[in-house]
């Protein structure tokens, strides 16, 4: 095959992997603001700038478009924070604290996709695929960005549970706005590092391992 064939393939399946991107990220907006059943395919090509037939083109239907968005979406979220939980005080109290940050960032920017998903998500087993997926990965990156390395299988279920406590307290905060979102982070901290020490507890001696992220001892400090 010509070089100038094999380059001409690649450009055009560049243009389709960069067109399909700013379709997902037209659908994250239009998402975010409302929900899936709210807004018609019609609606979707014409904030593209396009017709339906060629967003069919990329995505089968507008369901098949509405999972690839909520997984492009859940990836941004996963990505932010994993960026937020790296660091110099990564295992530490602050990590943890910016890892939720990122999180909080990501429910409040799309709060009317999170109550969507978190709400009916279930409904749809491809979507429901997609929220799981993304939890077990917050799950590891919150517990390894609080220092909670190879958890044993008794804390990772704690971990788990957790997230479902993460999730409802969300949809409560985004209903009410009762609580300041620093004190319902910090809520979350609390509620983390008690189910690890909890589900860390030697029941044969009654020994609780200290999961606690230690805050960085000064340069001052050391010996």
């Amino acid at each position: 095959m010509p070089w100038s064939e094999v380059a001409g393939r690649k450009r055009n399946r560049l243009q389709v992997d960069e067109r399909r991107e700013q379709l997902l990220e037209l659908g994250i907006r239009l998402f975010s603001d409302r929900s899936y059943e709210e807004i018609p395919i019609g609606e979707i090509a014409e904030a593209a700038g396009i017709s339906k037939g060629l967003l069919y083109h990329y995505f089968p239907s507008k369901r098949d478009f509405y999972v690839e968005a909520v997984r492009h979406a859940a990836g941004q979220m996963l990505s932010s924070i994993e960026q937020a939980t790296q660091g110099p005080d990564r295992g530490e109290v602050e990590g943890l604290r910016r890892g939720l940050d990122a999180y909080l960032d990501y429910v409040e920017d799309h709060a009317v996709a999170y109550s969507t998903l978190m709400k009916s998500g279930a409904a749809d087993p491809d979507v429901a695929l997609v929220v799981e997926q993304a939890r077990g990965t917050f799950v590891l990156q919150i517990s390894e960005g609080a220092g909670l390395l190879a958890p044993s299988p008794t804390v990772r279920v704690a971990l788990r549970g957790w997230i479902g406590f993460v999730e409802a307290a969300s949809l409560e905060w985004l209903e009410t706005r009762a609580v300041a979102r620093t004190a319902l982070r910090e809520v979350m901290v609390a509620a983390l590092m008690g189910a690890a020490q909890a589900a860390a507890m030697d029941l044969n001696d009654g020994v609780t391992a200290d999961l606690t992220p230690k805050p960085k001892k000064s340069a001052r400090g050391r010996s």
